[in-house]
C-alpha cells in the first residue's frame, strides 16, 4: 500500500543527478487534519495533547466541518470506524470533565471567565442574605436542639447523676463510719489463672557458677588510696558489668569489708581497733548507686575531662569536675583534679576555695596560703583564712596580713574590727576611715565609740567628706538628743535638708518619714519630731494637706509608730489649729497611747482653739471626772456654758456628773435652769428620772403630765408615766397611758410591746393577743413584735401556736438574727444543728444574734474552743447588746481560766453596753441608777444564770 506523508514529514525530491530539487507544496490542510493520525504514528499522549486536539474534532463535528479523509489503506483497514470509536469516547470524557457535583454541567461555562469587583460584590450580598436567613431561624433551632438534648439526658442519665444524692451524703458520715464499712472482697466468678513455678535444673545454676565466677586477685583499682571510698563500682563484682548472682556479689563485698578488718587491726598484738559502732554508721553511710546514675556519671565524667582538657585555664570546668567525683565519693580523685586546677588557674579564687573545701582543717589552711600567694587581694580568699582559724589571736593575725594587702576592703575592716576591745577597735576604725572614707557605716561605728567631743568632730569630717548623706546628719542629731541638747536638734535637722538641698540631692518625704519611725524606735523622740515637722511637708499640695497628714498618722499608728503619729498631729495642729476633727483624733491618740496629763494638755488646747466644739468640752470634762477631780470638771462645764449657753449636750452633761456623784439636788437644780432656758424633750425627761431618783411621786407624776402638754408625740415620756402608775399598782392607769401614748405615737414598738405585756400581767391573754396582732398591722415586718408574740403563746401553754406564728414570723422577716436565734432555741434537739445552718445562711454568716445562738450550741455540746470563737465573733459584731457579754463572762466562768475570765470582764467595761432585753432590764432599774458596768453584768448573770446549759 501507498505510504501517506504528513505536512510535517517533507519530502525532498531528488533528480536523476542527486541533487535537491525542491519541497513539493500540497497546499493548506483540510479542517481538523492531525498529522501523522491516518497512519497511527500518534505517539505518546500528554495532558497538552489530550485538550486541544480533542476538543478540536469535537468542535469541528458540532459545526458541520468535514471529517477528515484518510488514504485507501485506512479505508481498507476499518480506519474509519476506529477513529468514530476515538471521537466518541473523548467527546464522553470532555463531557465528563466538565461536570460538577455542586454546580452540575454548567461549571465548565465559566471555568475561564474572569472574577471581577462585580463578581466579588455578588458573592458578599449573597452570604449577607444567608447569614440573615440563617440568624432567622437559629434561636428556634437552638431551643430544638436544646430541648432535644435535655429529653436524652433525662432519659439516658449518667451514673455519676444517678449517685449524685448518695454521693453528697458521703459528707455527714464521721472517721468512725467510714472505717467500719467492710472491704470488699473479690467475689468474681471468672476462672482464676493459676500460676506454677517449677524448679531450676541443676545444669543451669552450675553453668550460670562458671560463668560468674569469681577472681582470685583483687584489682588494682580497688587498692587506689589504701581502699578508702570503696563503693558499689569499684568493687571486683562490678567491674565485669551488670551482675545477675548474687552469691557473687556478697562473697566480693566479704572479700573487701575482710580487707578493711585486717587493715584496721592491730599486727602486733592481734588485737582490733575497730570501733564497731562508728564502722556500722559509716557502713550506712555508704551510697548505693543504681545503674542508670553509675552511667550519668561516666558521660558526666568524660565531658568534664574534654573541657578541662581543651581549656585548661577555664576554672569553672576544673571546679565541676572535683564536685563530679565528690558525688561519686572519689574524695581522692577530686582533690587530685581540683590540685591540677589550681596549677593551671592560680588566679582564680574560686578554685582555690573549692580545693580548700575539699580538704581538712590542717590542709586547707596551707592551700590557702598557696592561694593568697598567688591572689594578695582577693578578700574572699583572706576571710576563708581566717574563719578557718579557731583561736582569735591567730584569727586577727590573719585579717591584719589581709589588711596590709588590701586596705581598701570595707568587709575585712568589719570583721577585724569584730574582733577586737573597744580600744583597739576605736584605733582599727580611725585607720579604716582613713583607708575608705566614703563608707558611712564606718563613720558612724567610730562615732559611737568616741566620746561626745570626739564624736562630733568625727560626725563633722564625715559630713564634709561625704555631704551628700542623710544618715550622719541624723546621728548628729541623735548625738546631741543623748546628751540632753533637744534645743539644738530641730537645728541640726533643718541645716541637713539645706545642706541635701545644696548638694543637688532629692528630698523623698517617705523616706524621711520611714527614717523618723527608724528613730522612734532608736529611742530618740526629739529627733523623730524634728524629722516629721521638717519635712512632712514635702510635696504636698495646700489643699492636700490634711487629709495627706491623716493618712499618715494613721499608716505610723498600724505600724507602731506612735511618736511619729503625735509629731504627725501636733503639725497638723500647728497649721489648722481651728480644725475640731484633727483635735479629735489627736486626742484619741493621747487616750490609748498617752497619759493622763498629755490627754488634758491637749483637750485643754482644743476647747481654747475650738470654743464651740460642744464634744471637746464634754471630753475634758469627762476625763477630769473619770481621774477623780469632780471639781475640775465643774470648772470645765462652767466654761463651756459661757462659750455655748444653748447647748443642750452640756446641760445634760452637768446634770449627768452631778447626778452620778450623788448630788441629786444639783442635779435638779441644773435641770431647773435648763428647763428655763431651753425646752427640750430630753430635759424633761431627765428632770423626771431625778424626781424618781428622789422618790417624789407627786412631782413626778406633775413632771409627766407638763412634759407630755408639751411633747405628747414623745414615747419615752408616755412608757415613763405607764412604769410609773405600775409602781403604784394601778394597772388601769397604766394601760390607759399606754393607750394614750399609742394614740399619739402609733408607731412605737416600746408602747405596744407594753400594752400587751400589761395585758398579760392582768391575765388577759386574749386581749394581749389582740394588742400584739393589731401592733403587727400598724407595723408591719417588725420581729420584736414577732418575737414579744411567739413568746406570749409559749408562757400560756401554746406551743403549737408559737411554732405557727414562729413559722410566719421568720417568712414576713427572713434575714431577722433575732427571729433566727429564738427559732433555734425553739426546735427540738436534733433540728437546732439544721436550723443554725439555715440561719447562717439567711442572715449572711453576720448578725450577733445568731452567732451568740451557735455559740449556746456548742456550748451545750461542750465544745468549748468552738463556744468561746463564736462568742467572740457575737461580741465583735455587735459590742452594744450587754446579753452577749453575759452569756459569754458565764461560759468562761465555767469552762475558762481566770485570764480569759479577766479579758472578757475588761473587754465589757470598755464597751459600755447599754441594750439587750435582760441587760436593759437590769441597768434600767431605780435601784441599780448608779451601778457600774462591772455591776450590772454581775446582776444581770446571777438573773440569767438559771437560762443557761448546764
Amino acid at each position: 500500500a501507498p505510504r501517506v506523508r504528513s505536512v510535517a514529514d517533507p519530502v525532498h525530491l531528488a533528480g536523476q543527478s542527486g541533487k535537491m530539487v525542491g519541497k513539493l507544496d500540497w497546499g493548506k490542510a483540510p479542517a481538523n487534519y492531525v498529522p501523522g493520525l491516518g497512519r497511527g504514528a500518534t505517539g505518546f499522549t500528554t495532558r497538552s495533547d489530550i485538550g486541544p486536539a480533542r476538543q478540536g474534532v469535537d468542535m469541528g463535528n458540532e459545526i458541520g466541518g468535514k471529517p477528515h479523509e484518510a488514504g485507501p489503506a485506512s479505508r481498507d483497514k476499518g480506519g474509519d470506524d476506529d477513529d468514530d470509536d476515538n471521537n466518541n469516547s473523548k467527546a464522553t470524557t470532555a463531557e465528563d470533565q466538565k461536570f460538577d457535583k455542586f454546580e452540575g454541567n454548567d461549571a465548565g461555562i465559566f471555568a475561564n471567565a474572569e472574577y471581577d469587583e462585580d463578581d466579588k460584590e455578588a458573592d458578599e450580598i449573597w452570604e449577607k442574605v444567608d447569614e440573615r436567613m440563617d440568624s432567622r431561624r437559629k434561636e428556634r433551632r437552638e431551643a430544638r436542639l436544646k430541648a432535644e438534648i435535655e429529653k436524652y439526658r433525662a432519659s439516658n442519665p449518667k451514673i455519676t447523676e444517678q449517685f449524685a444524692t448518695l454521693k453528697r451524703k458521703l459528707q455527714d458520715i464521721s472517721y468512725s463510719e467510714w472505717d467500719a464499712i467492710p472491704e470488699i472482697g473479690d467475689y468474681t466468678v471468672k476462672k482464676k489463672k493459676r500460676e506454677n513455678f517449677a524448679p531450676a535444673p541443676d545444669s543451669l545454676l552450675e553453668k550460670a557458677r562458671r560463668e560468674n565466677e569469681n577472681m582470685n586477685a583483687l584489682d588494682p583499682r580497688t587498692q587506689i588510696g589504701g581502699g578508702q571510698g570503696l563503693d558499689g563500682i569499684q568493687t571486683p563484682a562490678g567491674i565485669g558489668g551488670a551482675m545477675t548472682d548474687l552469691t557473687a556479689v556478697g562473697e566480693g563485698r566479704g572479700t573487701v569489708l575482710s580487707l578493711k578488718l585486717d587493715r584496721l587491726s592491730d599486727s602486733v598484738s592481734g588485737q582490733t581497733v575497730v570501733d564497731p559502732k562508728g564502722y556500722l554508721t559509716d557502713l550506712k553511710s555508704m551510697k548505693i548507686s543504681s545503674a542508670a546514675e553509675i552511667s550519668d556519671i561516666k558521660k558526666a565524667r568524660l565531658l568534664l575531662k574534654s573541657v578541662t582538657q581543651t581549656n585548661p585555664k577555664h576554672a569553672p570546668g576544673w571546679i565541676a569536675a572535683a564536685r563530679l567525683e565528690e558525688v561519686a565519693g572519689k574524695l581522692v580523685a577530686a582533690r587530685s583534679l581540683i590540685q591540677k586546677g589550681c596549677e593551671y588557674c592560680p588566679q582564680s579564687e574560686d578554685v582555690w576555695l573549692e580545693a580548700s573545701r575539699l580538704q581538712s582543717n590542717e590542709n586547707a589552711r596551707a592551700v590557702l596560703a598557696n592561694g593568697v600567694r598567688e591572689n594578695p587581694t582577693s578578700v574572699k580568699l583572706w576571710l576563708q583564712a581566717a574563719k578557718l582559724e579557731e583561736e582569735p589571736e591567730r584569727k586577727k593575725r590573719v585579717l591584719r596580713k589581709a589588711l596590709e594587702q588590701v586596705p581598701q576592703s570595707v568587709k575585712l575592716w568589719k570583721e577585724a574590727v569584730a574582733l577586737e576591745n573597744e580600744d583597739d577597735a576605736r584605733i582599727m576604725l580611725s585607720r579604716a576611715v582613713e583607708c575608705c572614707p566614703l563608707h558611712v557605716e564606718l563613720w558612724l561605728a567610730l562615732a559611737r565609740l568616741e566620746t561626745y567631743e570626739n564624736a562630733r568632730k568625727v560626725l563633722n569630717k564625715a559630713r564634709e567628706t561625704i555631704p551628700t548623706e542623710s544618715a550622719i546628719w541624723i546621728t548628729a542629731a541623735k548625738l546631741e538628743e543623748a546628751n540632753g541638747n533637744t534645743k539644738v536638734v530641730e537645728r541640726i535637722i533643718d541645716r541637713a535638708l539645706k545642706s541635701l538641698q545644696a548638694h543637688s540631692v532629692i528630698l523623698n518625704r517617705e523616706t524621711w518619714l520611714k527614717e523618723a519611725e527608724a528613730t522612734e524606735k532608736a529611742g530618740s523622740p526629739a529627733t523623730c519630731r524634728a524629722i516629721v515637722k521638717a519635712t512632712v511637708g514635702l510635696s504636698v499640695d495646700d489643699e492636700d494637706r490634711k487629709r495627706t497628714w491623716m493618712a499618715d498618722a494613721e499608716e505610723c499608728l498600724k505600724r507602731g509608730s506612735v511618736e511619729t503619729a503625735r509629731a504627725i498631729y501636733a503639725h497638723a495642729l500647728a497649721v489648722f489649729p481651728g480644725k475640731k476633727s484633727v483635735w479629735l483624733r489627736a486626742a484619741q491618740l493621747e487616750k490609748a497611747h498617752g497619759t493622763s496629763e498629755a490627754l488634758n494638755e491637749i483637750l485643754m488646747k482644743a476647747v481654747k482653739y475650738c470654743p464651740q466644739a460642744e464634744i471637746l468640752w464634754l471630753m475634758a470634762a469627762k476625763e477630769k471626772w473619770l481621774s477623780g477631780e469632780v471639781p475640775a470638771a465643774r470648772d470645765i462645764l462652767e466654761h463651756a456654758f459661757e462659750a455655748n449657753p444653748d447647748s443642750e449636750e452640756i446641760w445634760l452633761a452637768a446634770f449627768k456628773l452631778e447626778f452620778e456623784n450623788n448630788e441629786p439636788q444639783r442635779a435638779r437644780f441644773i435641770l431647773e435652769k435648763a428647763r428655763e432656758r431651753m425646752s427640750t424633750e430630753r430635759v424633761w425627761m431627765k428632770s423626771v428620772i431625778v424626781e424618781r431618783e428622789l422618790k417624789d411621786v407627786a412631782r413626778e407624776r406633775e413632771l409627766l403630765s407638763e412634759s407630755l402638754v408639751r411633747f405628747p408625740s414623745a414615747w419615752k415620756l408616755w412608757a415613763m408615766l405607764a412604769q410609773l402608775e405600775e409602781r403604784e399598782n394601778q394597772l388601769g392607769k397604766a394601760r390607759d397611758a399606754l393607750q394614750r401614748g399609742i394614740k399619739h405615737c402609733p408607731t412605737s414598738v416600746v408602747l405596744w410591746l407594753e400594752s400587751a405585756r400589761i395585758e398579760e400581767k392582768s391575765d388577759n391573754v386574749p386581749r394581749a393577743r389582740a394588742v400584739l396582732d393589731q401592733a403587727r398591722h400598724k407595723i408591719p415586718h417588725n420581729p420584736e413584735l414577732w418575737l414579744a408574740t411567739v413568746r406570749m403563746e409559749s408562757r400560756a401553754g401554746n406551743p403549737k401556736n408559737a411554732e405557727n406564728s414562729m413559722a410566719k414570723a421568720v417568712q414576713e422577716c427572713p434575714q431577722s438574727g433575732l427571729l433566727w436565734a429564738e427559732a433555734i432555741a425553739m426546735a427540738p434537739r436534733p433540728q437546732r444543728k439544721s436550723k443554725s445552718v439555715d440561719a447562717l445562711k439567711r442572715c449572711n454568716n453576720n448578725d450577733p444574734y445568731v452567732q451568740a445562738a451557735v455559740a449556746k450550741l456548742f456550748w451545750n455540746d461542750r465544745k468549748v474552743e468552738k463556744a468561746r470563737s463564736w462568742f467572740n465573733r457575737a461580741v465583735t459584731l455587735n459590742p452594744d447588746i450587754g446579753d452577749f457579754w453575759v452569756w459569754y463572762y458565764q461560759f468562761e466562768l465555767q469552762h475558762g481560766d481566770e485570764a480569759k475570765q479577766a479579758a472578757v470582764l475588761e473587754r465589757c467595761e470598755k464597751a459600755e453596753p447599754r441594750h439587750g432585753e435582760h441587760w436593759q432590764s437590769v441597768a434600767k432599774a431605780v435601784e441599780n441608777a448608779h451601778d457600774s458596768t462591772k455591776q450590772i453584768l454581775m446582776k444581770t448573770l446571777r438573773k440569767v444564770a438559771s437560762a443557761a446549759p448546764a
